[in-house]
């Protein structure tokens, strides 16, 4: 047994450098040349491998679970957490829109924070929107925009899929340093309590594409291509809604919106 046992972990290293190795070659190989890329998809030969292989994960294992998540779980439950998860990213989207110098967004937002978190029970209830005051999306791969910064090539990332040079790097300093939406789960000390939520944040985000996900199989001819144009456009489209006037209220309204979320009453895009 004591030569079993000191064996197994060596041999079971051995299998799992095997295995990167394999799965890092299938990899390589797997990967379609495209002869003339989009100019702003130079890397389209890595990024369609990468969002087949996304894709094939999310099918297998990503939205079972979502779809699981949808049916067993009652909708004004859903709308409860995805209204709570979406007041925390009110307070995210009022620290970008103070980076940025919009002081009127900056205040919006924190106010809808505050009338959510008291009068809609700590967010369960978006009773700011019902009474007209809208989200702001806004993350800090917009605020590096509105600094600025071009947004280089289109990338897509392992699992989490479209983005861009600006917001990959956004999004791994944001997380670097503790400064991103998910930073008031992520600082939770109960290691339990912390990955049971964030599986649920993530879970409800998932949730949350699930109709745009058929909208986009039902209509879009080259799938990869669609969804490529539609982030550009979108984030394109959220830079040049900050750089506008600062109180200007038209902020968000030419944004396209790919992102079905349930309501009491209604289906109403919000943003994650």
């Amino acid at each position: 047994m004591s030569i079993l046992r000191s064996t197994l972990p060596s041999t079971t290293s051995r299998l799992g450098r095997v295995g990167a190795i394999s799965a890092t070659l299938a990899f390589v190989t797997g990967c379609a040349t495209v002869q003339t890329p989009n100019p702003n998809d130079p890397w389209e030969s890595y990024n369609r491998t990468m969002d087949k292989i996304n894709y094939n994960v999310d099918q297998a294992l990503i939205r079972p679970i979502a779809n699981t998540y949808k049916t067993l779980t009652p909708r004004p439950a859903r709308t409860c957490i995805s209204n709570m998860f979406n007041n925390l990213g009110d307070v995210w989207s009022a620290a970008n829109s103070f980076l940025q110098g919009r002081p009127h967004d900056f205040f919006n937002s924190l106010g809808r924070v505050l009338f959510n978190s008291t009068m809609g029970i700590g967010g369960c209830f978006d009773v700011a929107t019902k009474n007209g005051s809208k989200r702001i999306p806004n993350d800090f791969g917009t605020t590096l925009g509105v600094w600025g910064i071009g947004s280089g090539p289109y990338v897509v990332l392992p699992i989490i899929g479209p983005s861009t040079v600006r917001d990959t790097t956004a999004l791994a300093g944001g997380a670097a340093v503790g400064f991103s939406q998910s930073s008031p789960i992520t600082s939770i000390k109960n290691v339990p309590v912390r990955n049971s939520i964030m599986g649920l944040y993530f879970v409800d985000l998932r949730t949350g594409l699930l109709d745009a996900e058929e909208l986009v199989n039902d209509i879009a001819i080259d799938r990869y291509s669609f969804i490529r144009d539609a982030y550009l456009q979108r984030r394109q489209s959220l830079i040049n809604s900050k750089l506008r006037d600062p109180f200007d209220d038209s902020y968000g309204d030419d944004l396209p919106d790919y992102e079905d979320y349930d309501d009491f009453d209604d289906e109403a895009p919000v943003n994650p």
